[in-house]
């Protein structure tokens, strides 16, 4: 009889063991692809903060085009650090040429300067080459 219960209990921790490793298993790839939705998530907004910022400086609103930029850089900043942690160093340094370039266009905005939308369009630039990369290339 105790042979019996001591047969079952094991059968029971090895199936337990059994469906934790299943689970386990999917779990990391589940995770890694909800790691990129956000980074492609966080591109996405920084990106559309940068054209909005465009729009903005076509329709001579420096001030709305600076409030574009600013939220883009916190897009972006978030962006960066997500790419260093997926190991994505190249794509993270791209970034950050971006984020200079946003600051450089929110200063000529600052200053009243349509040239504020040739840097702006640079960075939008950089940001689509970040968007196109693969997620494997590093």
């Amino acid at each position: 009889m105790t042979k019996l219960i001591f047969g079952i209990g094991v059968a029971l921790l090895v199936a337990l063991g059994i469906g934790w490793a299943w689970g386990a298993w999917g779990r990391s790839d589940i995770n890694h692809a909800l790691r990129i939705a956000e980074l492609r998530d966080d591109l996405l907004e920084g990106r559309a903060a940068v054209l909005d910022a465009r729009l903005e400086i076509y329709s001579v609103n420096f001030g709305e085009a600076s409030r574009h930029f600013e939220a883009a850089r916190t897009a972006l900043r978030v962006a960066a650090a997500r790419l260093n942690e997926l190991g994505r160093q190249e794509d993270a340094k791209r970034l950050e040429i971006a984020l200079t370039r946003i600051d450089e266009a929110q200063r000529m905005a600052g200053q009243l300067n349509q040239d504020a939308n040739a840097l702006a369009a640079d960075a939008a630039k950089l940001i689509n080459d970040v968007l196109g990369h693969k997620e494997g290339t590093k």
